[in-house]
């Protein structure tokens, strides 16, 4: 309902965001394809020098995949989250005008940002599919799994986008929260490591048991990490000694905080223009 009614202004908001990007620059839309380039290449540089380029992890099969693919799947799919909520912060408070003026659904504003974020993120995915391509790591037997991974990661960037754009209007203080609540996640998150050394870590304590390790999939990042993986690079979907249904706990998060973003805006809409 939201975009049949107001699909021209979802369609301007988000084009104004992509040109907003990249205000200024000579090369404009192309530094959505130079960024990845030197993304790679300088992990290929630090991960060579610490010695981690040709490291191999284990997956099904008895087969093995580098740790630099392995590395940049999971810099290119954190990024899209983390650029969704660190631009959403200002979807509603820095379009002030635009809300005590003129009326339309709010939600449109932090729906256009993290759409945005979308837009650039496909264009980084396909950098990506050509690098794993080239360097041989690429399993597309698994392909069909990107459609899950894609689509809960775009839920869970339109639920945060909802979320922090609404407290940033009351609570000034969230920008720099969610600044240090991104630096956790991102440490939290399986992006430079394994899955299995959350749940190894979580068996050195032995009041932890050990049928409550797949509770790393609480976070949501982790599930839809392991997602892009099993799709891209044919790693397992879970770690060994977890059952595949822990995986469903990512989600069943994606859902709350879909819920809590749109709760949230709905119950802020009433005084957005008074505060503001």
């Amino acid at each position: 309902m939201l975009f049949s009614r107001h699909h021209d202004l979802v369609r301007m908001l988000v084009s104004r965001n992509l040109k907003i990007r990249y205000k200024g620059s000579a090369l404009g839309f192309l530094w959505s394809l130079l960024t990845p380039l030197a993304m790679i290449l300088i992990y290929a540089v630090f991960a060579g020098v610490l010695g981690m380029k040709r490291q191999l992890l284990g997956i099904s099969g008895g087969a093995s995949v580098a740790y630099l693919p392995f590395l940049v799947t999971g810099i290119v799919v954190w990024q899209f989250t983390a650029g969704t909520l660190s631009d959403s912060l200002h979807a509603i408070a820095g379009n002030a005008n635009l809300v005590k003026k003129v009326y339309f659904p709010r939600a449109i504003l932090p729906v256009s940002t993290a759409l945005a974020n979308a837009v650039n993120f496909l264009l980084t995915f396909a950098i990506l599919l050509v690098y794993l391509a080239a360097s041989g790591a690429l399993r597309p037997a698994a392909a069909l799994w990107l459609l899950p991974a894609a689509a809960l990661q775009l839920a869970l960037c339109l639920g945060t986008a909802l979320l922090v754009s609404t407290l940033n209007v009351f609570f000034r203080d969230t920008e720099h929260i969610v600044g240090l609540l991104l630096l956790a996640w991102f440490f939290m998150t399986p992006v430079m490591y394994e899955t299995s050394l959350q749940t190894d870590a979580a068996a050195r304590f032995s009041w932890f048991p050990a049928s409550l390790h797949g509770l790393v999939f609480l976070n949501p990042m982790t599930g839809i990490l392991a997602l892009y993986r099993h799709a891209l690079l044919g790693m397992d979907l879970v770690p060994a000694g977890i059952a595949p249904a822990w995986l469903l706990l990512s989600p069943a998060a994606v859902l709350l905080v879909c819920v809590l973003g749109a709760t949230a805006l709905r119950i802020g809409d009433r005084t957005f223009g008074d505060v503001l």
